[in-house]
């Protein structure tokens, strides 16, 4: 086995070589984030890297992720360190069932969250992310019937915040969020009395209701580093746990297990390692390569969600 810091030498001198910048999810291993030239959402960090100007940019995060930074970044080679690292939310969303609903129901504006793939953004007529998907739909026309995908619990949220009734709302979820248990969360209360909630929309509504911040990842970072209370409890994934105790190290945060294997981590993320890593540079592999007519559509949704103020 290869020792971390051999690896963080060669992804060093790799990184030089290919004239490349590392970009990490919040939900990596605290050793990928600790060597990423960028930590953040992932939207965030695919805009952070049009700001590069180097050749390569080694994603490490999940496909979709990858994809939406080709699609910014065309002329960069884009690398992930596993191809298997997916999202259920992405495979609950068939690109075939989108194109069948909008031949029969063509008057509606689809919406599509960010954790999608490349092929259902081309077919979307704007995307949004966690952080602004209640601003995405209160500024389409109030009287156009929207169709929200792929998160059922993320498009209730925003159907609550915005009172959106001819909204249609797709049934996938997030196999982290979606399985974290309301009954774990009130326990964890009565635990850390003088603890905060902080949760992700992704989450299931009743444990959005005993939420006293509701956000997307990088909001629930900066909320929680913001606030004068000494403990939270955080419902995501435990990865932004690294960039918490960064921002806050005098605070205490605790992260609830799911229903699905007794942790709060996502399995998919946890798919890319340094090793892995330092071969996809070594490499340039796995790499993102997608049609140019499939990247000038799916950056149209993209400009659309960018240009709402």
């Amino acid at each position: 086995m290869v020792a971390i810091d051999s690896l963080v030498e060669e992804i060093a001198d790799l990184r030089v070589s290919r004239k490349a910048v590392i970009l990490a999810h919040h939900y990596q291993d605290a050793e990928i984030q600790d060597l990423a030239d960028a930590v953040g959402d992932s939207l965030e960090l695919a805009r952070k890297a049009q700001s590069f100007s180097g050749d390569v940019i080694a994603f490490c995060g999940v496909w979709f992720m990858a994809e939406t930074a080709k699609v910014l970044n065309p002329e960069r080679i884009v690398v992930v360190p596993d191809r298997d690292a997916g999202c259920s939310l992405v495979d609950s969303c068939p690109v075939e069932q989108i194109r069948a609903f909008k031949r029969h129901y063509p008057e509606y504006t689809i919406v599509s969250y960010i954790n999608t793939s490349v092929e259902v953004k081309a077919e979307s007529d704007i995307l949004c992310t966690s952080r602004n998907a209640v601003k995405i739909v209160n500024s389409i026309p109030a009287d156009r019937p929207v169709l929200f995908l792929p998160d059922i619990n993320l498009g209730n949220y925003v159907r609550e915040q915005t009172g959106r009734q001819n909204m249609k709302i797709w049934q996938g979820a997030c196999i982290v969020h979606a399985t974290f248990a309301a009954r774990k969360l009130a326990a964890a209360r009565v635990e850390h009395p003088s603890a905060l909630v902080a949760a992700h929309p992704e989450c299931t509504g009743d444990i959005l209701a005993m939420a006293d911040f509701i956000g997307s990842t990088s909001a629930i970072i900066d909320w929680c580093a913001h606030q004068d209370a000494p403990e939270f409890i955080v419902m995501t994934e435990s990865g932004v746990g690294h960039s918490l105790q960064k921002l806050a190290p005098g605070k205490k945060f605790y992260f609830l297990p799911n229903e699905n294997c007794n942790c709060s981590e996502c399995p998919y993320m946890r798919r890319n390692t340094l090793a892995k890593l330092r071969d996809a540079l070594k490499n340039l592999a796995p790499r993102v390569e997608l049609p140019e007519d499939i990247i000038d559509r799916a950056r149209l949704p993209i400009e659309r969600m960018l240009a709402v103020k």
